[in-house]
């Protein structure tokens, strides 16, 4: 069973300076949740009770979050205000919350490599924050691909297909078709240009990975801008044995660009008044 999920969390979220100096990229709330909520919202619906978050400096902020406000819940006792914190609670009271550091920024490879002593040895998921992924019609992306893990039970990536021209900004992968919207992997690359992408079946942040990741990610040489690249682990393990990558029912907001994260606030704005 996956019942441990890491949120590599140390990034500086450079695109939204000046907000990210201060402030950590998952901590951008859409409406009036941050990033990081829903995604353990998503975590814990999928069966993950422990959490662990690798964080950096500048992300005290999501301990913080994930913690009780003593002051500011007496305050709101007894008011209308109260039932805001009502989700927020249940988190906190339903899951159990570690965290580590990464102290230098060398890619999701490594931060996921730091999360080895929250993890230990067994299989894992892992959510990026700022890939916001809603199923509003069914299960959330990460309870089926945990399902896909509990027929498969190997390393899961989940996909999307991106325009051709947007090729450069993802991991590719390259596989066969062995089930309705699931392939198995023979090739990944990172961030490609156009004329050497296998596909346009981008890598997103969703993945379910089995413990022995850890093993080829400590002898993983870093790749491009000097990080160590998740993909080139995952494509060193495929050698070895299976690696599936799965395209999820739902809908994905890269809210780690403005323009991603703006269109996900409006799209919930409008769901909210639609629903009211």
């Amino acid at each position: 069973m996956i019942n441990k999920c890491l949120f590599p969390a140390a990034g500086y979220g450079t695109r939204f300076l000046p907000a990210t100096k201060a402030m950590p990229k998952e901590m951008l709330p859409i409406l009036t949740k941050p990033l990081i909520q829903y995604g353990v919202e998503e975590a814990l619906e999928s069966g993950c009770h422990n959490v662990g978050i690798v964080t950096g400096r500048g992300k005290r902020a999501i301990e913080d979050y994930f913690d009780v406000s003593y002051e500011l819940e007496h305050q709101i006792s007894g008011t209308d205000k109260e039932d805001l914190l009502r989700e927020i609670r249940n988190l906190t009271d339903t899951c159990t919350f570690s965290y580590t550091r990464q102290i230098a920024m060398k890619g999701l490879g490594d931060a996921i490599l730091k999360g080895k002593t929250l993890i230990g040895d067994e299989p894992f998921a892992v959510i990026l924050a700022d890939d916001l992924c809603i199923n509003p019609q069914g299960k959330g992306v990460l309870t089926q691909m945990v399902e896909l893990y509990k027929k498969y039970q190997c390393c899961i990536v989940a996909i999307e297909e991106v325009q051709r021209s947007d090729v450069d900004k993802y991991g590719i992968i390259e596989g066969e078709e062995i089930e309705s919207g699931v392939y198995e992997v023979s090739n990944m690359i990172e961030k490609p240009s156009i004329d050497k992408a296998p596909s346009n079946f981008a890598i997103i942040g969703r993945y379910i990975l089995t413990p022995d990741i850890f093993d080829i990610l400590a002898v993983t040489q870093p790749g491009k801008k000097g990080e160590i690249q998740i993909t080139d682990a995952l494509l060193e393990q495929s050698k070895k044995r299976r690696v599936l990558a799965y395209k999820f029912q739902g809908k994905r907001y890269d809210c780690g660009s403005i323009d991603g994260y703006v269109k996900a606030t409006m799209d919930f704005y409008q769901a909210l008044n639609t629903n009211v």
